[in-house]
């Protein structure tokens, strides 16, 4: 699928899978769950979609089955005001869909997967239309897209390189999928290799562990900032978020503080929205990683997984 723009310039595009998500409507064990809401979900999706909400033109990629959950996923898109245009509509594999459990006391919900050889599962290098991404500002990756196949994997590593050698810039997100890999060294090796591409790398503290080995934050960062990479926000959960430069800036900035956590999932793309959209916006890191930490903080206090990304009217002054 080739799409020629007419001046069209986005400011960032993305590449990810989208899945139709049932959250059951009463807590406990998801066996006796008899009602669900629907929504949307994905990772690189919920970015797109937190980015789009604040005024920036954001372009998504995929793939998705010729099904109601593909309809479903392009109406979302339509109405978000995400661009679609690189989505492509594949008969032969389904739209993945997930199902999540209702948590009420601040833990993690039990997500069941359903997802194993859909449409996205099959981006290949084919994906990569080298006019709409070359209009685009900004690539944000994560470790989701990069987990679903090898062709994908091979897209995502396409895609950075091409970008990078075009002066755009990068952020990745690990976003960790253990069960989407072989095994645990070879995620490791491999998001490694993709993270290099990256100006901006942003992994929660439990993933930077398992990715670099190191329990500090600072020997984490030092970890991927040998490697070229310009910046390291590591998520530190109620502490907020520690960032290191290249230049060796470095600063702990403090969490907003939620009085009632309804939903955790989701917390960490409306962080990397937040990053994200004031960093391209021109402003500090110090000033991005606070608009980070307020977007995450909204995020947690809803149960879908991008109902609490604000406007830019409902984010206010951040």
């Amino acid at each position: 699928m080739t799409t020629h723009l007419q001046n069209t310039t986005l400011d960032a595009v993305t590449i990810g899978e989208a899945m139709a998500m049932f959250v059951a409507r009463e807590t406990g064990d998801l066996a006796a769950a008899e009602s669900f809401i629907k929504r949307i979900a994905g990772a690189e999706l919920n970015v797109a979609i937190g980015l789009a909400r604040l005024g920036l033109k954001v372009g998504w990629v995929s793939r998705v089955g010729d099904d109601s959950f593909g309809r479903f996923t392009c109406q979302q898109l339509e109405k978000e005001q995400v661009d679609h245009r690189q989505v492509t509509v594949d008969p032969r594999y389904p739209t993945g869909f997930q199902l999540k459990s209702k948590v009420e006391d601040g833990s993690d919900p039990l997500v069941e997967y359903f997802r194993k050889g859909s449409a996205a599962s099959h981006l290949s290098v084919e994906d990569f239309n080298p006019d709409y991404f070359g209009a685009a500002r900004h690539l944000h990756l994560s470790g989701v897209a990069a987990a679903l196949s090898d062709s994908s994997l091979e897209l995502c590593k396409f895609a950075a390189k091409e970008m990078r050698s075009r002066g755009k810039t990068i952020s990745f997100d690990p976003n960790l999928r253990p069960v989407l890999w072989s095994g645990e060294r070879e995620m490791v090796k491999q998001l490694n290799l993709l993270a290099e591409y990256a100006d901006w790398v942003l992994p929660g503290e439990k993933e930077g562990r398992i990715l670099t080995g190191y329990s500090q934050p600072e020997a984490m960062a030092d970890f991927w900032l040998d490697k070229g990479v310009k910046a390291v926000i590591i998520k530190t959960g109620s502490d907020g978020a520690w960032y290191k430069t290249a230049q060796g800036e470095k600063g702990q900035i403090a969490a907003v503080r939620v009085e009632n956590v309804v939903d955790t999932v989701g917390a960490g793309d409306g962080f990397a929205v937040g990053v994200i959209s004031a960093l391209l916006e021109g402003k500090t890191l110090p000033q991005a990683i606070k608009r980070g930490n307020k977007i995450g903080s909204l995020a947690i206090q809803v149960i879908g997984d991008s109902e609490g990304l604000p406007t830019r009217a409902e984010l206010g002054d951040a």
